[in-house]
């Protein structure tokens, strides 16, 4: 491995090569913290043309790489395994173009999603992808794993605002799929190729996004309600009759309650304890039709409680409820399973259900917390008992049970390696066996982030 280090150091220079005690932990692992790993070395190129030739190297020399953005991800897809160079875009970093007219923004990877999105706001327009690690995610790992997040209902996942990108290929090949336009059917989208392929395609290095107008007004509101049937009761009604329901949270009372717990800033809105939460938001509508919306579900009682925000300090401190996330995290035992699955809204009561009750039945003290963005059919489970051999067939256990329901392992997270054992859950073998082709024809020597999706 030194010689190829003494290699890279000459072809790339010193500076952008970390080595032995100078690689931190943060290199090591992402956010799952499961199997952390000191790569080979890690290189941190200042531009394109570093990560072409980098890649043109390790191609050469068939040197396995993980790409590495702002490592917020929870499937390990940019956790280094044995033998892996680690490749932080944390260097291409920044604001290439801003388009007002277009309503386009131009950035480079390793750009932060929150400075973009301050960038944006500047200018009087929004970027709508957006989740609780926005300060610290970057862009292109945002595009590479096709991040959700609390906006999907309305604006779509990452693909939906990639109009166009730059990325580099395996051998190094330089892809400048740029594209500014709503509208062109000018052959393949090659784009796609790369948005939601983890990495294991190429490796993003530009990305040109679709902004949009910042909302006339949005108010927020945390409702109490009493069954998982009102809850999508409020969520039909809501969408029907807002302007645009951009956000709808749904928090199990075990949820919400160790959220505030977890976060001494925090405190309960509520007076007395509910079964079921739901905060949510809506954009262009008057405040008199959003508190009527509200108070006619309350009048029907469907809804319990709600509280609404009286200002964006308010909106805030609700929003770090459904937020805290890295809090809530710390307070569990270790390991946990750590689920993000998606299915229709019509079998997701059933389907929790079922989660809970044969979770009770094969493992002894097992406990759960339940979340998720709900209204696009995404919730995230997080299970753990005392004993710490469980999370794995904990893991096994609900995915088999997922499968029943015809669900995803993933809906926003990725596969990563940690997932790509029950990529057959989700997938037809026809649709894998295509992926490989798409693999093999795109990376002949296996060297972009090799177990990751396909196992």
């Amino acid at each position: 491995m030194q010689t190829h280090i003494d290699a890279l150091t000459e072809l790339l220079g010193a500076d952008q090569l970390l080595t032995g005690s100078d690689i931190s932990e943060r290199y090591q692992v992402d956010w799952s913290k499961e199997a952390p790993h000191m790569p080979e070395f890690v290189v941190r190129p200042r531009n394109t043309a570093d990560v072409s030739t980098f890649l043109r190297y390790c191609s050469e020399h068939k040197l396995p790489v993980v790409p590495q953005g702002g490592l917020t991800g929870l499937a390990g897809g940019a956790t280094p395994r044995d033998g892996e160079i680690a490749l932080s875009l944390e260097r291409l970093n920044g604001i290439t173009e801003l388009d007002k007219q277009s309503m386009t923004m131009t950035v480079k990877a390793g750009t932060p999603l929150q400075v973009i999105q301050q960038a944006a706001e500047a200018e009087g327009l929004r970027l709508p992808v957006d989740l609780g690690a926005r300060g610290s995610c970057q862009i292109g790992g945002n595009v590479s794993t096709n991040a959700g997040g609390n906006q999907v209902l309305s604006f779509g996942m990452t693909r939906a605002l990639v109009l166009g990108l730059e990325a580099v290929q395996a051998d190094g090949t330089i892809v400048p799929a740029y594209n500014k336009m709503l509208k062109n059917n000018a052959g393949y989208d090659l784009k796609q190729l790369f948005i939601g392929s983890e990495g294991t395609l190429g490796i993003v290095t530009e990305v040109v996004l679709r902004l949009f107008p910042l909302a006339r007004n949005k108010h927020t509101a945390v409702v109490a309600l009493d069954s998982f049937e009102s809850v999508v009761k409020l969520l039909n009604t809501t969408q029907s009759k807002f302007a645009r329901l951009s956000a709808f949270e749904a928090m199990w009372n075990s949820f919400f309650q160790c959220s505030v717990g977890a976060n001494p800033n925090l405190s309960d809105p509520f007076d007395e304890q509910y079964p079921f939460y739901v905060l949510l938001e809506s954009e262009n509508d008057a405040l008199d039709q959003f508190q009527q919306v509200l108070f006619d579900e309350l009048e029907a009682g469907n809804v319990l409680d709600a509280v609404i925000a009286q200002s964006g300090k308010d909106s805030d401190q609700f929003w770090a409820i459904r937020d805290s996330i890295p809090e809530v995290m710390s307070t569990i035992p270790q390991p946990y399973a750590n689920f993000d699955v998606g299915l229709p809204v019509s079998q997701m009561e059933d389907f929790l259900d079922k989660v809970q009750s044969s979770l009770s039945e094969r493992f002894e003290n097992v406990e759960s917390l339940t979340f998720g963005h709900l209204g696009d059919g995404n919730i995230h489970i997080l299970a753990w008992t005392t004993h710490e051999d469980n999370s794995q067939a904990i893991y096994k256990h609900v995915y088999q049970l997922l499968n029943e329901f015809g669900g995803t392992v993933t809906a926003e997270h990725g596969i990563g390696y940690m997932k790509a054992d029950y990529l057959k859950l989700c997938r037809s073998p026809e649709e894998i066996a295509l992926m490989r082709v798409l693999k093999q024809a795109m990376d002949p020597n296996n060297i972009l982030n090799p177990g990751r999706v396909l196992s």
